[in-house]
């Protein structure tokens, strides 16, 4: 359904990324889907497929520049060498005004990894309108509260072991002190309960998908989206 497309950063620099858009493009929202740590896979494409099936056109910028991994060992070095402010404040932001020159509302949401990096991107991205994190979440340090005017959506599972609900619940403080308009919701379920790839046994042993609470928070994301996005 998309195609790959390069566009530019703030910095002039540029990023490729795949498009998927809707039937009806014309006068559609937007959304920067942002990867999980395994990189621009088929498990993150299919998700732009799914919000373009909705009606949004959906970009995912290529954070990692072509590669990607089922490793965890792999992945997890991946990540380590994401300059996570660069990527942020321009594969991201970039992405965001691509789509705001065709788009007049555009949302960002994330998985994991992506998920911290759509809370970095609300920081540092003025022109996003609305957003939905996906379990995960940067050190607290790193996110100015202060500078998060967008909407924000987030999903949590209780038994995260890689985002406890401590970590939440400092995160939700942090928010509400700023006077952030925020929602949380909390699932009885493990890191990655969204993801339809973290079955069997290739899975990590910490995550879990669950296609009951993914579909339960698919519901209120998209209700969101709707709400703030039009």
């Amino acid at each position: 359904m998309g195609t790959t497309i390069v566009f530019d950063r703030p910095d002039g620099k540029t990023v490729s990324g795949y498009l998927a858009e809707p039937a009806q493009a014309t006068g559609a929202p937007a959304l920067v889907v942002i990867q999980e740590w395994w990189g621009l896979n088929d498990q993150i494409r299919g998700v732009a497929d799914r919000l373009a099936n909705a009606g949004y056109r959906a970009l995912v910028p290529d954070l990692y520049r072509g590669k990607s991994t089922v490793e965890a060992e792999e992945a997890h070095h991946l990540m380590t060498g994401l300059n996570f402010g660069d990527a942020a404040s321009q594969d991201i932001r970039g992405a965001v005004q691509f789509l705001k020159a065709r788009s007049a509302k555009v949302g960002v949401t994330g998985f994991c990894m992506g998920g911290a990096l759509t809370l970095l991107a609300s920081c540092m991205a003025p022109e996003i309108d609305a957003a939905v994190v996906w379990y995960g979440c940067p050190p607290l340090e790193y996110i100015d509260a202060s500078k998060i005017k967008a909407p924000l959506l987030a999903h949590w599972a209780t038994q995260d072991e890689f985002f406890p609900p401590a970590l939440v619940e400092q995160l939700q403080e942090k928010l509400g002190g700023a006077g952030v308009d925020f929602e949380f919701h909390r699932y009885l379920a493990h890191h990655a309960f969204a993801n339809e790839t973290a079955v069997g046994p290739g899975r990590i042993p910490a995550t879990q998908y669950d296609a009951v609470w993914s579909e339960r928070a698919w519901d209120r994301t998209f209700r969101f989206f709707g709400r703030r996005l039009g």
